[in-house]
C-alpha cells in the first residue's frame, strides 16, 4: 500500500514540477538568481531530476543513470522543452523502480549511506518525496518573485 502511495505522490509532484516550469513566461528567468536566493528554478529542477534518477532510478531501478551533482547547479540555459521532457521521462523511471519493490523491502536498509547513519527504504523514499515537494515550493516562489 505504501508503495502505491509513494508512486502517486511522486507522480503528482513531478507533474506539479512540470506545471511550475511551464509557468515561467520568460524562459531566461528560469536561470536567474535573485539577490538572497542561492539557486535558480532551472537548477533546482535539474537537481530534483538528478536526485530521483540517481536514488530511485539507478539504485532501485538499475537504470544505469550516473549522476553529476555539481552540474545540476552549474548548468545553465537548458531549454524549457528539454526540462519538461526530462521531467516526463523521470515519471515512469520512478514508478517502474518503485513497482519493483515489495512492502517487505521498505523496512530493509537502503544500500547507500546518504545521511550520517543508515536508513530504511521507507525513511529514504519519504525523504525524497518531501525533498521534491520542498524544492517545488522554492521554484514556485522563485518564479513568482521574478515574474
Amino acid at each position: 500500500m505504501i508503495i502505491k502511495i509513494l508512486q502517486e505522490l511522486f507522480t503528482r509532484d513531478l507533474l506539479k514540477l512540470k506545471v511550475e516550469i511551464n509557468l515561467y513566461q520568460n524562459e531566461e528567468n528560469l536561470w536567474l538568481v535573485a539577490p538572497g536566493i542561492a539557486n535558480s528554478g532551472g537548477n533546482l529542477c535539474l537537481h530534483l531530476l538528478g536526485n530521483l534518477n540517481a536514488y530511485i532510478g539507478a539504485e532501485i531501478g538499475k537504470t544505469g543513470y550516473i549522476r553529476d551533482r555539481p552540474l545540476e547547479f552549474s548548468q545553465k540555459n537548458t531549454p524549457k522543452e528539454e526540462l519538461i521532457a526530462r521531467i516526463e521521462a523521470t515519471i515512469p523511471i520512478v514508478n517502474d523502480a518503485l513497482e519493483s519493490l515489495i512492502e517487505f523491502d521498505l523496512e530493509q536498509e537502503y544500500p547507500l549511506l546518504v545521511f550520517a547513519e543508515r536508513r530504511t527504504y521507507a525513511f529514504f523514499l519519504t525523504h525524497l518525496a518531501t525533498h521534491l515537494a520542498y524544492h517545488i515550493g522554492q521554484i514556485n516562489y522563485h518564479r513568482r518573485l521574478l515574474e
